[in-house]
């Protein structure tokens, strides 16, 4: 009998082997400079697109996990397509770590990385509410902030403490929490707040609407942290209960303290991404790709590009977006609103828009009380060396780019390079040329142009939806409690219009699906007083 061969069991072993992606040399001097602070970090792959997001307490551990080799054996297989996906990462500092995790969840919806499985939604940090000219003021939790005069608190990352907070300040403040709009005294029999003696009970008068207000004054102020003296009884009513060995009482009120400095810490809001952040691994090498490609004399440092967007025609807006050394330059950012052209003619907007942004930039250089030829000489060389750009992408095709080039020859600025990016095949139109470049999608001029591209996309569409959003919200039911789309799209389908809503009677409103007697009387109270407001700011 045959002994077998030890070596022929080989291919029963159930070893897999990780591949181990070596980490470059650039990636291991970046390391070194990541300090030890709060903020997030942009893992982005060989074309300089983000591909995923994260936040750390601790950017220099956090971030040198990813390059680890001897924590490879416990990643997933999607850890590890991640991993050998990085090609450069970028951080960005912030305070503290609520402040990270905003900017991480902006910076996620921001650029939806492949990766990111988390924070994609439109969900919002929760925000404290607050309309003083309501009859009678009431603190409400919302998400979204409305141009409606009310006053707003935060975005608040912990929303435990937030509401723990407010449940102190209504206690300590004698303020109301009940969801009416107008409480009434048919609401006083059986309101809790007002039995316990937390609320001082303006709806029966027993304080005026005057004092009521100074009540929720007050309370402002303590929300935003200007009244500490409460923290310290808190600290001492803490150690008394610890003292007396009641430990769970001491316990909460430790919770309620950390609750209150959550709420008073001072956050950074990120409206928009931080400008310090690259987004790109080598800007200025693609300035010089897209300088070769285009024949410039000397790489581009000011790229304007614009874009058009509409629905159907409505809504026409356009965008201006501005790079300067290849990154976003917010500060010269334009949007506008289509004024000349009635329905969707995009040829149409980009010379109106193209000949309002340079007629202005022309009209602004102009040195007053000059006429003479001479000087109008000096301002047109002073232009070419400041104000106007090096290189203008217009977001189309041949098409597109022929109405900007006609624009600017009526202004005498044709000497600016004009280029036009179509999206399918991301051909480069050049004028005078009937053949269209195409360079590939991995060439770092197509990659520059890609992101002032999408830049402008962004800034386009959420100007227009910006737009219909404020048309479809002007309703001011939007702001009586409770009610919710169907219901106010019933009162709207009956109705028609708001001011017919506040002609009718409480029977007519009645009768709407999902309004009861009560419901009617208090959106008939809302609108009179709503209607009161507008008439005293009239």
């Amino acid at each position: 009998m045959v002994k077998p061969d030890e070596n022929s069991f080989a291919p029963l072993r159930l070893c897999v082997e990780i591949p181990r992606v070596p980490v470059s040399e650039a990636i291991r001097k970046k390391l070194g400079t990541v300090p030890h602070k709060p903020g997030v970090y942009l893992h982005k792959d060989r074309f300089g697109t983000v591909i995923y997001v994260g936040k750390a307490r601790d950017l220099r551990k956090r971030v040198s996990q990813y390059f680890h080799p001897s924590r490879r054996m416990g990643w997933d297989l999607k850890f590890n397509a991640l991993v050998e996906a990085i090609c450069d990462f970028d951080v960005h500092v912030v305070k503290s770590e609520p402040e990270a995790l905003m900017l991480e969840s902006k910076l996620v919806k921001e650029f939806k990385p492949r990766f990111n499985i988390s924070l994609r939604d439109d969900k919002r940090f929760l925000m404290l509410k607050v309309n003083l000219n309501d009859p009678i003021p009431n603190f409400t939790f919302t998400r979204l902030k409305k141009d409606d005069g009310a006053r707003y608190f935060g975005p608040f990352v912990n929303s435990v403490g937030l509401r723990n907070t407010v449940a102190l300040a209504r206690k300590q403040f004698n303020l109301r929490g009940c969801r009416v709009f107008t409480p009434g005294a048919a609401d006083y029999k059986h309101c809790l707040y007002a039995h316990l003696k937390y609320c001082t009970a303006p709806c029966v008068g027993n304080v005026t609407r005057e004092q009521y207000l100074e009540q929720v004054k007050a309370a402002c102020n303590f929300l935003e942290g200007q009244c500490r003296e409460m923290q310290g009884q808190l600290e001492a009513e803490m150690k008394k209960a610890a003292a007396a060995h009641e430990f769970e009482k001491a316990a909460d009120l430790r919770d309620l303290i950390r609750d209150l400095q959550d709420t008073w810490k001072k956050t950074e809001k990120f409206a928009r991404v931080p400008y310090k952040l690259p987004l790109s691994i080598n800007p200025e090498n693609d300035l010089v790709e897209l300088a070769k490609i285009l024949g410039l004399p000397a790489p581009p440092i000011r790229i304007e590009g614009f874009d058009i967007s509409n629905i159907s025609g409505t809504f026409a807006v356009a965008s201006l977006v501005s790079f300067k050394n290849g990154r976003p330059d917010r500060a010269n950012y334009r949007r506008f609103k289509i004024k000349t052209v009635e329905g969707q003619d995009d040829f149409a907007s980009i010379a109106e828009v193209v000949r309002r942004r340079y007629s202005r930039l022309l009209c602004e250089a102009k040195i007053e009380g000059s006429e003479s030829r001479l000087q109008a000489a000096r301002v047109n060389a002073e232009l070419q060396t400041s104000n106007l750009p090096d290189l203008i992408l217009i977001d189309g095709g041949k098409g597109q780019l022929n109405v900007a080039c006609a624009e600017l020859k009526k202004l005498g600025l044709e000497k600016i390079p004009v280029i036009g990016l179509a999206k399918e095949f991301e051909e480069i139109y050049l004028p005078g040329k009937s053949e269209p470049l195409r360079l590939g999608l991995d060439h770092p001029a197509v990659k520059l142009l890609q992101r002032l591209r999408d830049e402008c996309h962004r800034v386009a569409n959420s100007y227009n939806a910006q737009l219909r959003l404020k048309r479809i919200s002007e309703s001011v039911l939007d702001e009586f409690p409770g009610i919710g789309e169907r219901r106010k799209a019933a009162l709207l389908k009956k109705f028609g219009s708001v001011q017919r809503l506040r002609t009718a009677t409480l029977e007519q409103l009645a009768a709407v699906p999902g309004f009861g007697g009560k419901a009617a009387e208090e959106l008939k109270k809302f609108l009179a007083a709503r209607g009161r407001e507008a008439t005293t700011e009239n």
